[in-house]
């Protein structure tokens, strides 16, 4: 049980750490929201819980990390989808 709980701590570890990538606020937003979405799910689906409310949580989390963190945080260049 506690292989787990560390693998889900590593994996919001993660999912906080690259919650701030990209050059302006609404990026930053974007791919925290994205990425909050994707670690939300495999946390839940790894606790054994609702991947889905996970994803929302997650999302929601991340979207809000990225959108607080501040360009000089943390950027890992131009976005994907720009």
């Amino acid at each position: 049980m506690s292989g787990k709980i560390l693998a889900c701590l590593a994996a919001g570890a993660l999912t906080v750490a690259l919650a701030g990538c990209g050059y302006n606020r609404t990026d930053r937003a974007v791919s925290g929201g994205l990425i909050g979405a994707g670690g939300g799910a495999a946390i839940s689906a790894i606790a054994g819980g609702n991947p889905g409310t996970g994803a929302l949580v997650g999302g929601a989390a991340g979207a809000l990390g990225g959108a607080l963190t501040s360009g000089r945080d943390i950027n890992l260049g131009r976005p994907v989808w720009r």
